[in-house]
């Protein structure tokens, strides 16, 4: 949805739902607890595979999110095709571009890439080994060789979502700074100014969200254990 040039007064709407919104933090506290823990070695490995369960649930409820949330919510709302997001690009630095309710062309894929990056860097994980004592869940599904080449992934795929997460906070950033557009706080409070026409009410179904992640966990928890 896009705001055009308007001469109606700014409301305050809510677009992020709730379900949305702690999908988003929880997956921010755990990528840097796994980072963290990866880091660390030795006993903190315990704690790196516990978090890595843990975004791989996110991301399974994320993913069914995506089809049944609300409307910003869902990847058909801000999946565009490459015409839409090289014109968006190409009128990010004026002032007058297209304002949108929840994510632009461009930020759209990017969520989308992020995705893509943690399904790999958790589902590497799972087949992982460092060759001392820690070994992914699924590590006897595949030979040595496979698993060192799973673990290979897993470290290159690092340096792809640290780059990824550096775009993220640079955009945050751009926006605040240079377009006067704060992205963070509605991803908190779930609410943001709006002037163009009223869109569908930001009320993903709560319980449905509950429903989703039990079960994103209950086939986590029989994957691994």
């Amino acid at each position: 949805m896009t705001k055009e040039n308007s001469e109606k007064p700014p409301r305050i709407i809510i677009v992020w739902d709730f379900p949305t919104r702690l999908f988003h933090w929880l997956l921010v506290i755990f990528v840097i607890i796994s980072f963290v823990t990866g880091k660390i070695g030795g006993n903190a490995m315990q704690y790196h595979a516990w978090s890595g369960f843990t975004i791989l649930t996110l991301l399974l409820f994320r993913l069914v999110w995506g089809f049944v949330g609300s409307r910003e919510s869902r990847f058909m709302t801000f999946i565009r095709g490459p015409s839409a997001v090289v014109r968006y690009a190409t009128t990010l630095l004026r002032s007058d571009s297209t304002h949108y309710l929840g994510h632009n062309p461009l930020g759209g894929w990017s969520i989308i890439a992020m995705i893509f990056a943690l399904l790999v860097q958790a589902g590497t994980g799972l087949f992982a080994n460092d060759d001392i004592v820690t070994q992914g869940p699924l590590f006897n599904w595949v030979s040595k060789a496979t698993s060192d080449w799973l673990t290979r992934i897993h470290k290159l795929n690092q340096v792809l979502i640290i780059a990824l997460v550096s775009i993220h906070i640079l955009a945050l950033l751009f926006y605040f700074f240079y377009k006067r557009e704060n992205l963070v706080k509605p991803m908190i409070t779930g609410f943001k100014q709006w002037s163009e026409a009223e869109p569908e009410p930001a009320t993903g179904r709560t319980w449905m969200a509950a429903v989703i992640t039990g079960l994103a966990g209950l086939a986590v928890y029989l994957l691994v254990r």
